[in-house]
């Protein structure tokens, strides 16, 4: 249970790096101070929920989509967030496809780091042999 929420928080806190860095960076998108916890929640949620759903779409449809799925799961995720989220700008073309970018590369740096420096019990346990998996026969 525990590793379950240490792993949930350094999602939404991979999460909310890549959205910071979108609006840091590109002058159009903006999120209000306390919008940005929500924003960081519904993105979050969204992503879960659409990863999945989105895979399994383009294995049966779209198998050339397969490379660029994580691009596509939060550009969906930006779309719905903005249009639920009235404290949430993103601004013209430019900066959706620049914030879709660099949330994806924000998250992926924070999703690799943060569980070697600030999570360390993630990155430990998947160290040790027998902690997670199964007894080996």
């Amino acid at each position: 249970m525990i590793r379950f929420l240490i792993s949930t928080a350094a999602y939404l806190l991979a999460n909310a790096i890549g959205l910071l860095i979108a609006a840091l960076l590109l002058p159009g998108f903006s999120i209000g101070p306390l919008a940005f916890l929500l924003a960081v929640a519904i993105f979050s949620l969204v992503q879960t929920i659409l990863g999945p759903l989105i895979t399994r779409l383009s294995m049966k449809s779209f198998p050339q989509l397969m490379g660029g799925i994580a691009l596509v799961t939060i550009f969906v995720g930006l779309f719905i967030t903005a249009s639920v989220m009235d404290g949430m700008e993103i601004g013209g073309i430019s900066n959706w496809l620049a914030a879709t970018l660099l949330v994806w590369l924000g998250s992926l740096i924070a999703s690799i780091l943060l569980p070697l420096y600030v999570f360390k019990q993630l990155h430990d346990k998947k160290d040790k042999p027998g902690t997670d998996e199964a007894p080996k026969t």
